[in-house]
């Protein structure tokens, strides 16, 4: 523990990420011992996975930032801190709404394209579908290890809980992505190559986020707002219409207590 609180931040939320990234590869490879998984099991998998990331929205990242804005209106720089989340919090949510008209991309289990229309293949278009809403939780991780030397009091348990609560819901979305693939008649070994690929962002969203809050003190509590509001955006946009898709409503929302519940208790017990 002593050696990774003393490397760079930006090493920090690299190895961070990578840890998110191989649980999604984890959870991606379960479809070599399963071809088919329960609806209602899905459904609740992904229920969790939008609880944690709410749950995350808030206390790891809306929370820090209102505290940072405050801190700097008090000091007379800035805008008062609702205005400041506010509008990282907005540009986070336009940022993939628009990402999401242009990019083309295909959503597991859906009839057509989404974005612009183009020939690549389906299996190009179903990563660029994970892997674009898999930028904000990296994203989130590298800007909450950036934030631990800028915020007073903030600690790197508390990133630590973040990139933990992360990767525990990551493990469940590899496998609602891989398993959904192989039921659809595709092979076992290309199901896993498109559930783990859409991880691999992480990593590179992780450093990046770091390097922009540390190079840029002044934007963080806008980067912070904006990753929350990237993941309330997957949240809403994703995983809550397809956990709810099949009827299983209260096995969805039952996911989405406790994925709520574990990450709130992770991140308020270690941060």
């Amino acid at each position: 523990m002593n050696w990774f609180v003393n490397q760079p931040v930006a090493l920090q939320a690299l190895l961070a990420t990578l840890f998110t990234y191989a649980l999604t590869a984890l959870g991606a490879a379960t479809v070599f011992l399963f071809k088919t998984i329960n609806r209602k099991v899905l459904d609740g998998m992904l229920g969790f996975a939008g609880g944690v990331m709410i749950a995350a929205s808030f206390f790891s990242l809306l929370a820090p930032a209102i505290s940072m804005a405050g801190a700097a209106r008090e000091e007379g720089r800035g805008l008062p801190p609702w205005a400041a989340v506010v509008i990282g919090f907005c540009l986070g949510g336009l940022f993939l709404r628009f990402a999401d008209f242009f990019l083309p991309h295909h959503h597991v289990g859906a009839a057509g394209n989404e974005g612009v229309k183009t020939s690549w293949g389906r299996s190009v278009l179903l990563v660029l579908a994970i892997t674009l809403h898999n930028i904000p939780e990296g994203l989130a991780v590298g800007v909450g290890f950036g934030a631990v030397s800028l915020i007073p009091g903030a600690s790197i348990a508390g990133a630590l809980s973040l990139a933990l609560g992360i990767g525990l819901q990551n493990f469940p979305e590899g496998a609602a992505v891989s398993i959904p693939l192989r039921r659809e008649g595709m092979s076992r070994l290309k199901s896993f190559w498109i559930g783990q690929a859409s991880g691999l962002v992480e990593p590179m969203a992780g450093v990046l986020g770091a390097i922009l809050v540390l190079s840029a003190r002044a934007i963080l509590p806008y980067a912070l707002a904006f990753a929350a509001g990237a993941m309330i955006f997957v949240v809403a946009e994703e995983l809550i219409p397809e956990a709810y898709r099949e009827g299983n409503d209260h096995i969805a929302t039952s996911g989405i207590l406790v994925g709520f519940a574990l990450m709130m208790a992770l991140d308020v017990g270690l941060g």
